[in-house]
């Protein structure tokens, strides 16, 4: 079990969340308190609404009350960051997670919409006239924790996950927009750089619809016209095929002819894909890759509702070599897809085959015995199963050395006749696959934007603080 605690409450958590982020406001000197005392605090009518990067809205002290009377209370963290292009929005209800939103959620993306786009004609930052931002590029760059507390909650999905009570949203619509007004009233610059995020993202939105126009006006994107390095499979109820996304024609060609032809589709990568953590969206569409990989699973377009009868294959398998290079293609691709149709890892459509590292043979003719091991941990138990000598660590060496036992080492999966990647790594009967899953988003996005992102800083540190937890057989000389 993992406990969790910030001593600063929902403002610190927030904090933690975008500590690798830059944030989008210039700090402030404004104290911290809770928004109940805003009104009364004198010169200060913002006290505890802004922290550092930030704005906070406690309101414990003034919640709303539904039609019967109960009380709800709202607290909302909310933090722009300039270098991050989506959204991650936390919620809770009585202290409990609501992985799926709910009506609390629902409130707050009307309010925030709202909001932002009255108050910046009010305040003239946009013309009367100008059309309202929509509320994906209000929140662009947003992570928001907003927690509220509600007598009698009920939960609605298969598992449970999503907030139903329909008197949540307008309580709270009604508290956040509130302090959403005092707050951009006295400090509208923040109002300004929040519209001035929003207005780029809709703009670059503009920009990389007209490249997907450009790409499909070329037929490339359009759901009729395959890439031709595609190996397709015969079926097409995507509940039983599957696709393996492979590095180079070498592995392909192997995948290729040991594959079941029926259910199994290849799909060669040409080096390394795009990371688009550090791209605009208009370059995903320039990029020939990825647009290959973007039509063969019938993906739609990014940051659009997720559609499942599009996907033509039920299972997206990334199978690449076992060395630093084939792992940094991994996390390209479980970077695009986590950031391009999350829904498809969170709906457990992406998996991580595990061919083998070492094929072990010992004897000759009827009596020749191989066995597959998968890393260097196993390798020499399976030498000893092998020999019959299991607890005699001292005849590994001496069985190497004098040819008793062949190690075979797989460079790589082109390496592999295509018997034997069929056996070890494609056969449903006998493979070994790992599915990718996501227990936290925060986390998950978080360690995205370290690793992935285009600032050096939080990598050396992540880096430096997970070091020691190697040993020299996890490094690649």
């Amino acid at each position: 079990m993992q406990v969790f605690y910030h001593a600063g409450g929902l403002a610190e958590y927030a904090d933690v969340l975008c500590k690798t982020k830059s944030p989008l406001f210039p700090p402030t000197k404004v104290a911290r308190g809770k928004a109940k005392n805003a009104a009364s605090s004198g010169s200060n009518p913002l006290a505890g609404l802004l922290s550092d990067d930030g704005f906070t809205i406690l309101s414990s002290g003034s919640s709303d009350a539904d039609a019967q009377g109960n009380r709800i209370s709202v607290s909302v963290a909310l933090r722009w960051s300039s270098d991050m292009y989506t959204e991650s929005i936390l919620s809770f209800c009585n202290n409990i997670r609501t992985r799926d939103g709910g009506s609390h959620v629902d409130g707050l993306k009307a309010c925030l919409t709202r909001t932002v786009n009255q108050m910046s004609k009010k305040l003239g930052i946009a013309k009367d006239s100008a059309a309202n931002l929509p509320g994906e590029f209000v929140r662009e760059g947003l992570t928001c924790i907003v927690s509220v507390s509600v007598p009698e909650p009920e939960f609605e999905g298969q598992t449970k996950g999503r907030l139903g009570n329909p008197e949540v949203r307008p309580a709270v619509d009604s508290i956040v927009s509130k302090e959403l007004i005092k707050l951009f009233e006295f400090r509208p610059e923040l109002l300004e750089m929040i519209y001035a995020k929003a207005n780029a993202a809709q703009a670059a939105a503009s920009a990389a619809r007209a490249a997907r126009d450009m790409v499909r006006r070329k037929t490339l994107l359009t759901s009729t016209v395959l890439p031709g390095k595609l190996a397709d499979c015969a079926s097409r109820d995507a509940s039983e095929s599957e696709i393996f996304i492979v590095e180079g024609d070498s592995a392909a060609g192997s995948a290729k002819q040991g594959r079941d032809r029926r259910t199994q589709a290849i799909l060669p990568l040409r080096g390394k894909i795009l990371n688009i953590e550090r791209v605009a969206a208009e370059k995903i569409y320039q990029n020939s890759e990825l647009q290959g990989l973007i039509s063969a699973l019938g993906l739609g377009v990014k940051g659009a509702e997720f559609d499942p009868s599009s996907l033509r294959y039920g299972r997206i398998v990334i199978m690449t070599d076992a060395d630093v290079d084939g792992a940094h293609i991994r996390v390209l691709l479980l970077t695009f897809f986590y950031r391009y149709q999350r829904e498809l890892i969170e709906q457990g459509h992406v998996y991580v085959a595990q061919p083998p590292l070492y094929k072990l043979s010992t004897g000759s003719g009827r009596t020749r015995k191989e066995v597959y091991t998968y890393d260097d941990s196993t390798k020499d138990a399976a030498i000893l199963e092998l020999l019959g000598h299991p607890d005699n660590p001292n005849a590994v060496e001496e069985a190497i050395s004098s040819g008793k036992v062949t190690v075979q080492r797989f460079k790589g999966l082109g390496e592999m006749m295509p018997e034997q990647l069929w056996s070890t790594t494609m056969d449903p009967e006998r493979r070994s696959m790992l599915q990718v899953t996501v227990e936290d988003a925060a986390i998950a996005d978080s360690t995205l934007s370290i690793l992935m992102g285009d600032s050096v800083a939080p990598r050396k540190t992540f880096i430096a603080e997970n070091a020691e937890k190697l040993g020299m057989d996890d490094l690649d000389f």
